[in-house]
């Protein structure tokens, strides 16, 4: 399954697992500009792959890239969301 959205508040319901729906509002409030597709790797909705494309990115090494991604997650990693494949990259 593959979730694509434009910005917009999601409920939040702090039960696990984290919906997509809130991870693609958290990347896009922390990255301006970011475009973020999500998807559903095992359908469980608990492990996703979120494809990331941000100018922020241009001519930052990948780990810079990924570190700006998780501190828009911030401590909902490892927790609400459980496992979480990056891919990024600059337009």
């Amino acid at each position: 399954m593959v979730y694509t959205h434009d910005f917009q508040a999601a409920t939040y319901d702090s039960v696990m697992p984290m919906i997509a729906d809130d991870i693609i509002r958290l990347i896009k409030a922390g990255i301006e500009g970011a475009e973020v597709e999500i998807i559903d790797l095992a359908g469980d909705g608990d492990h996703y792959e979120a494809i990331i494309t941000a100018e922020a990115f241009r001519g930052l090494p990948r780990i810079k890239q990924h570190q700006m991604v998780y501190a828009t997650l911030g401590e909902r990693m490892g927790g609400e969301l459980h496992a979480l494949k990056l891919k990024t990259q600059a337009p």
